[in-house]
């Protein structure tokens, strides 16, 4: 399988004046196409950092980070952003979503931001909302929803474009168990039938059935883990100041 990002020998350090703290100690990760990898750990063990750096929106302080072939470590503030918008996908768990448009609103405004427009906005919208089930939505507005709902509208949000990476920050956090499983169901087909490579950032041990594998994170370091060393690891009841970089 080929590796849709990979991250070599990641550091993380943030500097506030004289004070220096190190989040993210020499990282290998890497995530092949096709795989769901569940990133599970304690709140501040850098699971949002990491993923925040695999989606181009923070820099990693050394090592290397490829997205779908290309080292994009040293590139400027400038290309960042085609990177972010050609491969990879966003979904988290406050939704995100324009209360003051619609459903299909909210995905065209993805589709925009991608240089799709018009007509074929609508059409590619229409047809993203069809495949998470939410085709007769399109003219809702978000506070007219379930959060399932909600968040499978972020999914299609997230599907604009086509990225070949999906990242989702604790996607079930807010969710009833139902409405987590079919939400967690539509990231391993992502996955499994169109070859997405997905990464979930999660304190929950409700999904750990939809894992490909399962990666611990604690003081900035990561280890493969079983389910059932999953099981016991150290659990939060937020996603806490972890969090707060993707959801900025």
């Amino acid at each position: 399988m080929q590796a849709v990002v990979s991250v070599r020998d990641v550091t993380k350090v943030y500097e506030e004046g004289p004070n220096k703290v190190q989040v993210l100690h020499g990282v290998d990760f890497a995530v092949e196409q096709g795989e769901v990898v569940l990133l599970m750990g304690p709140s501040g063990s850098g699971k949002t950092t990491l993923l925040s750096i695999m989606g181009c929106i923070l820099r990693a302080t050394s090592g290397s980070v490829e997205i779908a072939g290309r080292e994009v470590a040293k590139l400027s503030e400038r290309e960042l952003p085609e990177i972010r918008l050609k491969h990879i996908g966003f979904v988290f768990q406050g939704f995100n979503l324009f209360p003051t448009l619609t459903v299909g609103e909210n995905v065209e405004l993805a589709l925009h931001l991608k240089k799709v427009r018009g007509e074929l906005a609508k059409k590619e919208s229409r047809h993203l909302l069809e495949q998470v089930g939410l085709a007769a939505k399109y003219d809702a507005f978000p506070a007219d929803l379930s959060g399932g709902q909600k968040q499978r509208v972020a999914i299609a949000r997230a599907l604009a474009g086509s990225p070949r990476v999906i990242l989702a920050d604790e996607p079930t956090a807010a969710l009833d168990s139902t409405s987590g499983r079919n939400v967690m169901e539509m990231m391993r087909e992502l996955a499994h039938t169109h070859g997405r490579g997905v990464v979930v950032v999660t304190h929950d041990s409700r999904v750990l059935e939809f894992g490909d594998r399962i990666v611990h994170m604690e003081d900035g370091r990561i280890s493969d883990a079983s389910p059932e060393e999953a099981m016991f690891m150290p659990r939060s009841a937020s996603a806490g100041a972890d969090s707060l970089l993707m959801s900025a």
